[in-house]
């Protein structure tokens, strides 16, 4: 069994990645799947196009790669983390749409219970900020708003999850119902020094305990593939939230390593080893992963847009073709010619929390160009990492001397090297840019053998390119005052009101 295979659930696609023993691709399939707005600052998917599309690609993969599932070690699951799903358990169909982790629908919902003085509650127990970003108050939602919904979870008729949950269940033809540790400390339900559901949260927002899942380790044989997929009879071995799992496929093994992933959002962490640590800047504690009856805990920066304004700028603006062409263009201009993007598409996340922050351009002039646009929106991205590192160095008593960077838009030149620019330290890009999937491999790996160890795992990490700050600290220092005007500009737009 010379391989692994990570089923990589992002947030516009569904990717299946197989991976040798020294972390190198040997093939891809990826399809993306449609995103939908029912309403604005609502975002939602379909369950059965996330399930269809993510076994399709499984095959697809097998298929590119000329091999079948007797090759294949294990499989592992990475996933975006906070979207929710409800189901019936006799039938396995989902009741409504996922909600995704972007939805901005519930945060009067956290407003009332920050009147309520329940913040601080949330926060000890769970390491998260009281945001519409997580699945507690989505679960609550569903219940309260589909009809019938309620009563039957009332009788032990619904099942919830996150994404990897949905997954596993479809993959063990309706016999497993779990998640992990990672993504289970997500949801604002999970006291992650317990490590376990909190009865007290559950019973403030109204979820019923027999919706929830298993919490299993992130590595561990859970059981085999049953559904009639060319992966039948492979054990699922590993689940990991997708943020966690870049870190993991990063090799961030050591407090004080951290990373920032470029996907749909951007989301740095840090490893802090055995202990969670309190942020006193809005950051998150979450649990990084569970192994071996050991626990490693991260703080976490959450910016919701970051990639997702290139798609914008593809998609709302039609001002490029490709995501790709994205750099070409902002590359035909010497600087932003004062216009800033503020990419609030979906409110602000850390350190700010601002769920009614809206995007918006400012600076705009005659001579203003989609160039000078295309500029600010990479631009954007390097900022809201910024604000994220100064607060995370801020937490962690220590600066970070660099940063390893992954997802598709670190792939950008233009954007990396404005990063460090702005941040004043290396910004260091891996030859392997999956390290989310990587992740989940190496997750599904370690449980049956195919890696033994950290240590073994940490050899396969290989540099493509550093990137070294060349700008100027005094211009740095002015570009991020302009950003912070920006910021000004674009907060609490929608003035507390509902989203």
């Amino acid at each position: 069994m010379a391989y692994v295979m990570a089923l990589d659930q992002g947030t516009t696609s569904s990717r299946a990645i197989i991976f040798d023993r020294e972390g190198r691709i040997i093939s891809v399939a990826q399809k993306e799947f449609q995103q939908l707005f029912p309403q604005p600052g609502w975002v939602e998917h379909d369950p059965n196009e996330i399930w269809s599309t993510q076994a399709g690609v499984a095959v697809e993969a097998l298929g590119r790669a000329h091999i079948r599932a007797r090759d294949i070690a294990a499989v592992g699951i990475t996933n975006q983390r906070e979207t929710t799903i409800v189901w019936e358990r006799k039938s396995g169909n989902p009741i409504c749409n996922a909600i995704v982790w972007q939805d901005r629908r519930t945060a009067p919902v956290c407003d009332r219970l920050r009147v309520e003085g329940l913040e601080e509650t949330f926060r000890t127990r769970t390491g998260l900020v009281l945001d519409a970003y997580f699945s507690g108050t989505k679960i609550a939602w569903i219940l309260d708003n589909v009809a019938g919904a309620r009563k039957k979870a009332e009788r032990g008729e619904l099942a919830f999850g996150t994404v990897d949950s949905w997954l596993a269940n479809k993959l063990s033809s309706g016999k497993l119902h779990i998640t992990d540790a990672s993504n289970a400390s997500r949801t604002l339900l999970f006291n992650i020094h317990k490590k376990e559901w909190d009865e007290e949260l559950l019973k403030i927002l109204n979820v019923p305990r027999s919706m929830l899942p298993d919490v299993r380790p992130s590595s561990e044989v859970y059981g085999e593939i049953t559904t009639s997929l060319a992966t039948q009879k492979v054990p699922l071995a590993g689940i990991i939230g997708d943020q966690q799992g870049a870190t993991m496929g990063q090799t961030c093994f050591k407090p004080g390593m951290a990373k920032n992933t470029y996907g749909t959002g951007c989301f740095l962490l840090m490893n802090t080893g055995a202990e969670a640590h309190v942020s006193q800047h809005n950051l998150l504690s979450t649990i990084a992963w569970e192994r071996n009856g050991k626990t490693t805990y991260a703080l976490e920066g959450s910016v919701f847009v970051g990639g997702a304004i290139v798609q914008w700028l593809r998609d709302g603006l039609k001002i490029i073709r490709n995501s790709a062409d994205v750099e070409a263009l902002a590359s035909s201009v010497k600087n932003n010619g004062g216009v800033y993007l503020v990419p609030a598409l979906a409110g602000l996340g850390a350190p700010h929390w601002d769920p009614y922050a809206r995007g918006a351009i400012v600076g705009i002039t005659r001579g203003t160009t989609d160039a000078h646009i295309a500029r600010a929106a990479l631009e954007g991205i390097a900022y809201e990492v910024a604000d994220l590192i100064s607060v995370m160095e801020q937490d962690a008593g220590d600066g970070i001397s660099e940063l390893r960077v992954d997802g598709g838009a670190a792939a950008n030149d233009l954007l990396m090297q404005f990063q460090s620019d702005i941040l004043g330290i290396p910004v260091v890009r891996p030859v392997v840019l999956e390290t989310t999937a990587l992740g989940a491999a190496y997750m599904a790996g370690l449980a049956v053998g195919y890696w033994n160890s950290e240590e073994e795992i940490a050899t396969n990490w290989r540099m493509d390119r550093r990137f070294e700050p060349q700008m100027p600290e005094n211009q740095a220092r002015q570009l991020r005052a302009r950003w912070d005007e920006a910021v000004e500009r674009a907060a609490n737009w929608e003035s507390g009101g509902s989203s």
